[in-house]
């Protein structure tokens, strides 16, 4: 499967398990850690409420989680697929942990750091330089994180 396949049908499973995780009353983020030949190392959805955990990010949760199954920090030839930009404590970690390559679906303007508002990934402080696409199935990934956010408002009033 050539990659720009590999990363549709990825997102279109984290989509789904974003919508899961959403109904548990988590923002709508899921996230995969690939090998290099596209194997699943580690999942993980947000569960900053659930766990009450502040690092309870869903590409926190797959990085500990791929970290556990390899025995090993470095992710330089692995993708994480996310179906947020990553924020400014998760794209720090995703330099940290060398991962080699980040595809989001969904931009944030608001918090991004893989370029919505900051682009941890450019800074010259970063020691490690990844690969990262945005834009894979945004528009379904935006539509989920819009729609979830209305009905959490229209709950709350």
């Amino acid at each position: 499967m050539e990659q720009p396949q590999r990363d549709a049908y990825w997102m279109q499973r984290l989509l789904r398990r974003a919508e899961l995780v959403g109904e548990q009353g988590e923002i709508p983020v899921a996230a995969v850690i690939l090998d290099g030949r596209g194997h699943c190392l580690g999942w993980g959805s947000n569960r900053r409420h659930r766990h009450q955990d502040p690092l309870g990010h869903a590409e926190l949760v797959a990085l500990r989680q791929a970290a556990a199954l390899r025995g090993d920090w470095r992710f330089n030839d692995c993708s994480l697929l996310v179906t947020l930009e990553p924020c400014p404590m998760c794209a720090g970690a995703l330099i940290q942990a060398r991962v080699g390559r980040v595809v989001f679906a969904a931009a944030d303007a608001k918090r991004g750091a893989l370029g919505g508002c900051l682009n941890l990934a450019a800074d010259p402080s970063a020691h490690h330089r990844m690969t990262v696409q945005g834009g894979v199935l945004a528009e379904a990934a935006q539509e989920q994180l819009s729609g979830w956010f209305r009905r959490r408002r229209l709950a709350r009033a």
